[in-house]
């Protein structure tokens, strides 16, 4: 992708966050020259890799197969120093857009609908491991507080305002 690209979507991911009255951090907003000036007490948002993120996941499609991301908080359970063992993270899906399945050895996942005017649509899976997943097996998911199972291969859909916790499972946001 373009530098021109990458700084357009991200300046209208910006714009889309304050209109859904979501606050960012202060680091959200420094400058490369701003970071010059910032010593060790900020290694934590170095090393865990805090901030903006965009992805065409090599396709070089981001409209078609991609995810924008600003990530606020990132456990590291390698780091020593990281007492953190969980993440938060804004995702932004355009959309049409689509997300590779990914999956948790190790951390359950929420996703929240936090606003926008769409339908998030998620399939879910159960994990095998090694990047494989269980196309057989019921999934447990937890929906705004509702336990429960769903086939292998379903799709749970989020309004605005609606949210999932997965238990070590994969996923796939679906247009």
């Amino acid at each position: 992708m373009k530098r021109s690209e990458i700084n357009r979507i991200i300046q209208d991911a910006k714009v889309f966050i304050q209109e859904m009255k979501f606050a960012l951090p202060p680091f959200a907003f420094w400058s490369p020259k701003d970071w010059e000036t910032k010593g060790p007490e900020y290694d934590e948002i170095r090393r865990n890799q805090l901030g903006w993120d965009l992805t065409d996941f090599g396709n070089g499609d981001f409209d078609k197969l991609g995810l924008f991301l600003f990530t606020i908080r990132n456990g590291n359970l390698f780091e020593p120093s990281c007492k953190k063992t969980y993440a938060e993270k804004l995702l932004i899906v355009n959309p049409g857009q689509i997300t590779p399945y990914h999956y948790h050895q190790s951390k359950m996942e929420d996703i929240i609908n936090r606003g926008g005017k769409g339908t998030l649509n998620i399939q879910v899976y159960g994990s095998l491991g090694e990047r494989k997943r269980d196309e057989k097996s019921p999934v447990p998911v937890a929906v705004d507080g509702r336990n429960y199972t769903v086939d292998a291969g379903s799709i749970v859909r989020l309004k605005p305002g609606e949210s999932i916790t997965l238990f070590q499972a994969a996923i796939l946001n679906l247009p």
